[in-house]
């Protein structure tokens, strides 16, 4: 079929979305937004589904939607007897819509479905399927991406996002199923009244936060610092149970942002509702000007990041980076477990290979055993997975990733920005108590560990051709990579593709033993190191620079020069 046959099938039968016909009648005699619509369609992988909404098989719509759930729905009925599947959602448009789409044509499968009766976090989700036992998971969610997206995750049993063989078998069965007649579906409202969907009780939340609060290192000590925190959702899911958590450990002055406080999924006070990034934080940033907190909080719209700003002593307030509050909780969490005597035996942190090396460090000062995993928060529940196989998961006491996602206990397997944000304000409520800023216990870490920048640049590659420009950049970074990266030479290359890692000074070769991931790091003189990857989530490709030195604003000065250099060489 052509892509204009294709095309006029869809004006045909598309009916059961009213915005579909307009947004496909508005574009007839325009080939190219039919072909970004039609050329190609959404590839279902590890991460499930994200697309721009709209109509066509390269958008996030009902009928691609239904399509990805009859391929879960046929893999969970081949693999597991009386199957049964939690949903949650976020505040993004069409969320609560695609959420009673996939409900519906899983319970037209037979497979019992428990979805939230509202919009809900992330890894509340991830809880859920641990805790109903469920065989898998959906949440609609693109996380923090533009309004214009939407996204479909599918976890597994284990409340990990879906490994990849299990993602490659929905992926063939998905091939099989027509995108606007192959689904099964029954009315949403007969599959609750029957039974077959039921929506997930106050139980299940209250076990959550139980769950969440049982991650407090110091319960008491909150109440009584006199705390104050301006915090924000991003119009996202966060707002209920963030505030409901530091509600319950003691935290009586939160002050919401207003025009971010209620879900919205056209984000109208912040385009990139993501706080990595300042411009998402401008509201936040005016109030705690005006009320002048302790710590300004935010969450994306899915709560699983979690972001901080702190004031300065000067009236203004500093944004912290990923790696910066990962490393400060785990200090606060290796230092006062320690203290307490509450670490485990053979205690485990776990960080990404792109986050910062300074945890190395940290967990040394403790004997806390650190293991590296590749980009993606799920390679980090994989291990709480397998130390949970041995009867071992007490022995994991933190694991985050730089794009400010963290995780306390194994509760759940995604990060969490509910218990990070617990953690947060009990962290700073226990330094403020010692008369010690966030401010000042970021310098005390750099004083005591070595000062290491840590940079993050993303370069955009839309549509099918950004595809193609980051597929030859990876593949001319591996063909001729460079001798030097800012004046700086490289020393060695991990090429976490092949799987082998270069030392160029030696001579020699080594294994890298982790799965293969198309990311390629290249280490440089004076401790430095670049890492570069195509986002597996996002239309770009991404760069991570370290850079150390004894005096911080050279260390900082010197990322400038090496980032700067880089950029010139993947031709951007």
């Amino acid at each position: 079929m052509t892509i204009k046959e294709l095309y006029k099938l869809w004006c045909e039968k598309a009916v059961a979305d009213p915005d579909l016909i307009p947004e496909l009648k508005s574009i007839e005699n325009n080939t190219p937004e039919i072909e970004d619509r039609f050329a190609v369609s959404l590839k279902f992988g590890t991460a499930g589904l994200r697309g721009v909404i709209g109509a066509g098989t390269n958008r996030m719509n009902i009928y691609t939607v239904r399509q990805a759930t009859q391929g879960l729905a046929d893999y969970v009925n081949q693999e597991f007897e009386n199957g049964s599947v939690a949903i949650a959602y976020d505040s993004r448009i069409k969320s609560d819509v695609f959420a009673k789409e996939a409900a519906s044509v899983l319970a037209a499968n037979g497979i019992k479905v428990y979805i939230y009766p509202e919009l809900m976090p992330t890894p509340m989700l991830s809880f859920a399927v641990r805790e109903l036992k469920c065989d898998s998971g959906i949440v609609i969610t693109a996380s923090h991406n533009p309004a214009k997206y939407n996204g479909y995750k599918v976890y597994g049993s284990d409340g990990c996002q879906m490994t990849p063989q299990a993602a490659d078998i929905v992926l063939e069965k998905i091939s099989h199923v027509d995108v606007l007649d192959g689904a099964s579906v029954i009315d949403f409202e007969e599959g609750l009244n029957s039974g077959k969907i039921e929506y997930i009780s106050q139980t299940v939340i209250d076990r959550y936060l139980e769950n969440v609060k049982a991650q407090s290192i110091h319960p008491e000590i909150v109440a009584e610092s006199g705390l104050k925190v301006v915090y924000t959702p991003l119009n996202g899911t966060g707002n209920k149970p963030i505030r409901q958590i530091l509600k319950n450990i003691g935290v009586q002055d939160v002050v919401v942002v207003p025009e971010q406080e209620k879900p919205d999924g056209n984000f109208p006070t912040c385009p990139f509702p993501n706080p990595e990034i300042k411009e998402a934080l401008e509201k936040g940033l005016e109030l705690s000007k005006e009320v002048k907190p302790d710590l300004l909080l935010a969450s994306d719209p899915d709560a699983d990041r979690m972001g901080i700003a702190v004031p300065d002593g000067n009236g203004d307030f500093v944004l912290f980076s990923g790696n910066e509050v990962g490393a400060l909780l785990l200090e606060y969490i290796c230092h006062e477990r320690t203290a307490l005597g509450t670490m485990p035996k053979n205690p485990i942190t776990i960080k990404t290979i792109v986050s910062t090396d300074i945890i190395e460090k940290i967990a040394k000062e403790y004997n806390v055993q650190m293991v590296e995993v590749l980009t993606g928060f799920k390679f980090i529940g994989e291990q709480i997975g397998l130390l949970e196989e041995k009867g071992e998961e007490d022995r994991y006491i933190f694991g985050f990733e730089e794009s400010y996602g963290y995780l306390a206990g194994s509760y759940v397997r995604d990060k969490d920005a509910v218990v990070a944000s617990m953690l947060v304000c009990e962290m700073t409520a226990f330094y403020r108590t010692k008369g010690i800023s966030l401010i000042q216990a970021r310098e005390n870490l750099y004083a005591k560990y070595g000062n290491f920048v840590h940079t993050q640049k993303s370069f955009i590659c839309e549509g099918l051709s950004g595809m193609e420009r980051m597929s030859e950049i990876m593949t001319d970074l591996r063909k001729n990579p460079p001798s030097e990266i800012g004046g700086l030479k490289v020393l060695a290359i991990a090429d976490y593709k092949t799987g082998i890692k270069k030392d160029l000074i030696n001579v020699s070769e080594e294994t890298i033993e982790l799965p293969k991931s198309d990311v390629i790091s290249f280490i440089l003189d004076k401790n430095a190191k670049v890492i570069i990857r195509p986002s597996g989530t996002e239309p770009k490709i991404k760069a991570y620079y370290t850079t150390t030195d004894t005096d911080r604003q050279k260390a900082i000065e010197l990322e400038e020069v090496v980032s700067a250099d880089f950029k010139r060489i993947i031709g951007f």
